[in-house]
């Protein structure tokens, strides 16, 4: 990993695009798996179409976690001050989450070069599906 160093990062600059796979059923069941999350919205078509949905939809917090891995292939999990999503939209089976980060704000903290980072996850129509922030620390 080529960690940035705070004097070569710019307001403006982007994070690299993080482009995951289509969102599909074994997805859910693997997430609902490894997260404990087993609401029913997520893997039962049934209860999904009894709550007014025409079938389950990933969870928020498997998108937060793609956004997590977008920071964390960029700099080391360490380095992370603080992370903020905030749902925008829901992610449907067949949608293809793309995560992208640029740095809005560079700032000193307890003696720690940080910046600011504005995150967005979206489907492969540009839809907002999580908006974020995120601090990070750099050398």
């Amino acid at each position: 990993m080529n960690i940035p160093r705070y004097r070569d990062v710019q307001v403006g600059d982007q994070l690299p695009t993080l482009t995951l796979p289509p969102i599909n059923r074994t997805t859910l069941a693997l997430y609902a798996g490894a997260s404990g999350d087993h609401n029913q919205v997520h893997i039962d078509l049934d209860f999904a179409r009894k709550s007014r949905q025409s079938d389950v939809f990933a969870h928020g917090m498997l998108s937060a976690a793609y956004l997590g891995r977008l920071l964390t292939a960029w700099v080391p999990q360490p380095q992370i001050r603080s992370l903020a999503v905030r749902f925008v939209g829901i992610t449907h089976l067949g949608h293809i989450p793309t995560c992208s980060g640029v740095v809005t704000e560079k700032f000193e903290h307890d003696g720690e070069g940080r910046v600011r980072i504005q995150l967005l996850c979206s489907n492969q129509y540009g839809e907002p599906r999580l908006t974020g922030e995120a601090v990070v620390a750099l050398a």
